[in-house]
């Protein structure tokens, strides 16, 4: 049962000493950016603290000091169906889920059961660069198609990816909510790409990681809940990480609707004991939906004005620099193109004179350059002073 907690006033404000917990955000700066003096804004996890009510089910259980083997609570499996059926209007079944040890190590096991050496994975650039990397990695030839910038965001380019999607292309990765741009793909969008997949048999892997962070009265629409056509084709990914910051505790699971793919995937799964979750991911996953609503819905609310303040910062003091708002996530999508920069010089910008860490656009592909990906899910306190910091290097 999800529970409110409609009296607790959770303060984003707080700013969380980070040094000595080992984290990647400011733990790799010097590999990654050359120097390590730099406000991190880029890896995607949130500088808010994990919330008390995951990390007080966390301590109960260390008060229990033997960490053997464990078995998956039931629970688990009905508090994820009654999330995302009070959520996302969606109903999964229980045979249809399973945990995967992290949504990126998904997409390889789903490469690696359903993608031959010698055939083909489709991208939508810009995008999450893993689903770049990931293919090819593993050896297999990645198809480009590209979406298409329309007033301040993007669109599936349908008819080029009639062009390229030969019959080689066996899976395609579809980024829903959209990263980098935070788009909340509509139901006509993505009905249209099940019927153009289910067509020429091709898999569709949905990651759904930000599903719960939409934005503005926005509304995620899951992938496999759009048509019976959605459904057989569809690999959806989900967990709570993003949205209640647990990233390091990995707590994904795996939504297979269609009876054939379920039993091949999810036989390998187990086959490499790759779908049983160490101990206290159950435990956070349970406590974030059951308890987490509250924190949930002010959170995005913080999110919402963090977004405000950065459109109207550029607006007034940097105008060549154009915010796209998401419509999920606590990722923005900045513009710089006006700017007139070299991606070499952009990067300079940023890291050796305004001293920020963001990911650059180049990463998530061609037409991704000359943009900027700033994570905002940060106290307003530091994202004012990254923006100061940007201005004073764009003014010098």
């Amino acid at each position: 049962m999800i529970r409110f907690f409609m009296n607790i006033k959770y303060n984003f404000d707080k700013i969380i000493d980070r040094s000595g917990s080992g984290d990647l955000k400011h733990g790799v700066l010097k590999e990654r950016y050359g120097r390590d003096d730099l406000l991190p804004l880029w890896v995607a996890d949130m500088d808010f603290e994990t919330p008390a009510f995951i990390t007080d089910a966390l301590r109960r259980r260390l008060d229990h000091s033997l960490f053997g083997y464990t078995v998956v609570p039931n629970e688990l499996w009905t508090t994820i169906i009654q999330w995302i059926q009070e959520h996302h209007e969606w109903h999964v079944e229980r045979p249809w889920l399973t945990y995967i040890p992290g949504i990126v190590k998904g997409i390889g096991m789903a490469i690696n059961v359903f993608v031959k050496q010698d055939e083909k994975v489709i991208i939508q650039t810009p995008v999450y660069h893993p689903f770049r990397l990931t293919p090819e990695g593993n050896g297999r030839k990645v198809v480009y198609n590209p979406l298409k910038e329309v007033n301040g965001t993007y669109e599936m380019d349908f008819e080029q990816l009639a062009e390229v999607a030969d019959d080689k292309c066996r899976l395609l990765i579809l980024s829903n909510p959209h990263n980098p741009a935070g788009i909340c793909w509509s139901k006509e969008t993505l009905q249209r790409l099940a019927h153009f997949c289910y067509e020429r048999h091709i898999i569709v892997i949905s990651d759904e990681i930000h599903s719960d962070m939409a934005l503005f009265g926005h509304q995620h629409v899951p992938f496999a809940s759009v048509s019976d056509e959605a459904a057989q084709i569809s690999i959806t990914f989900g967990a709570p990480s993003k949205t209640f910051n647990i990233a390091g505790i990995v707590s994904s699971y795996a939504i297979v609707p269609n009876d054939t793919l379920r039993r091949r995937f999810y036989t390998w799964l187990d086959a490499n004991e790759l779908n049983d979750p160490p101990l206290f991911a159950p435990i956070a996953t349970i406590a974030a939906f059951q308890q987490g609503e509250e924190w949930r819905r002010q959170m995005l609310s913080y999110l919402e004005g963090n977004i405000q303040f950065v459109e109207d910062f550029c607006r007034d003091h940097l105008p060549q620099i154009k915010p796209w708002r998401p419509q999920a996530s606590f990722l923005v999508w900045l513009d710089c193109r006006a700017l007139g920069l070299s991606h070499e010089a952009l990067v300079d910008l940023f890291v050796n004179r305004a001293h920020l860490a963001l990911n650059d656009g180049a990463m998530f592909g061609e037409n991704g350059n000359g943009f900027m990906r700033l994570n905002i899910g940060t106290p307003r306190q530091l994202l004012h002073r990254a923006l100061k910091q940007l201005r004073d290097a764009c003014t010098t």
